[in-house]
């Protein structure tokens, strides 16, 4: 791989922003790692978090309040002027597809350039999610792997083979204007955040009463957390 990547600029006219989607139960330090690092890496304008209501691909029981996990995530970006949550997918307690809701931001956001952002566990089951070579024609995405999590390409077509960009161990990394921007959306590969924080191994500590929990989360949210009994 050659030391040096570019990333095609979005223009003058155009902002880039990613949004995040995800359960977010509850949110911990890797999820705002992962903001605050792609912000810098990708020079995005926003980083959206986009908690869903109840992720229609996972077949674990109900998560936890909807409210609770978006006041959580207020609570834990309050500080931060780049990073932000929204509210569209947990107000449709229909539970949308990420199709569904990659389109509505493609309608409502013309002008932007878009990136959705997962991490490797839902690149691995990218084929289970309804209409999922669509969902990755839609918008740009980046696939945030793990330590010790290898990411494999063997359960993806040719085409969408063909637009993987691996960032991974980039030497440098910048945005450049030459050039016309790709047709095509791509599909990044970055390991910009080095945590293996996971919100069931968080749930898990705080049913074993172990109070090492708090060290994964921001402040905030283990008060909260302590102070509804979120998980107890």
């Amino acid at each position: 791989m050659s030391s040096e990547i570019v990333l095609q600029s979005a223009g003058p006219d155009r902002s880039r922003v990613a949004f995040y989607g995800g359960s977010f139960d509850p949110v911990h330090l890797g999820h705002i790692a992962i903001g605050e690092a792609l912000v810098s890496q990708f020079a995005l304008d926003q980083f959206v978090f986009l908690p869903a209501f109840h992720a229609p691909h996972k077949k674990r029981t109900a998560p936890t309040s909807a409210y609770d996990r978006y006041a959580m995530l207020c609570l834990a970006t309050a500080e931060m002027p780049d990073i932000s949550v929204s509210k569209i997918e947990i107000e449709m307690p229909e539970r949308p597809y990420s199709v569904e809701t990659l389109s509505r931001l493609r309608s409502e956001m013309p002008d932007t350039e878009l990136f959705f952002v997962m991490g490797g566990d839902s690149w691995a089951d990218i084929t289970t999610w309804r209409e999922w070579e669509t969902v990755l024609s839609l918008t740009n995405h980046i696939v945030v792997t793990r330590p010790g999590y290898e990411v494999g390409i063997e359960h993806v077509t040719d085409d969408v083979r063909s637009r993987i960009v691996d960032l991974r161990g980039a030497g440098t990394f910048h945005l450049s204007t030459a050039g016309e921007e790709s047709s095509d959306p791509r599909i990044y590969f970055t390991d910009a955040v080095n945590m293996d924080i996971s919100a069931s191994r968080v749930r898990q500590k705080i049913r074993d009463g172990d109070v090492e929990w708090k060290h994964d989360l921001p402040a905030v949210v283990a008060n909260y957390i302590e102070k509804y009994q979120i998980y107890s």
